[in-house]
């Protein structure tokens, strides 16, 4: 397994971290849908998992495939670790 920067790990780990939230949030919503904080909080945290998830692709490359995530040139998708190789 290649071992990478200490950063890699990081912003792995924040994204997870907002993963959960929102998922957690999603959830909460479906039988809350009139909570403003709860969907304030989930705004929130959409928003800090773009900021993340832009700042971990330019500096590692794509974090998914088919669209949801832009190429360097040439195209990276096949340029190992995969997030979950690491």
């Amino acid at each position: 397994m290649k071992q990478m920067p200490p950063e890699y790990y990081q912003l792995l780990e924040e994204l997870q971290t907002a993963d959960f939230v929102i998922v957690d949030l999603t959830l909460y919503l479906d039988t809350h849908p009139d909570d403003a904080n709860a969907i304030q909080q989930y705004n929130q945290f959409v928003k800090q998992r773009k900021q993340i998830k832009k700042a971990f692709e330019e500096r590692f490359g794509m974090l998914t495939n088919f669209g949801y995530s832009y190429s360097h040139y040439p195209y990276e998708w096949p340029e190992a670790p995969w997030p979950w190789q690491v």
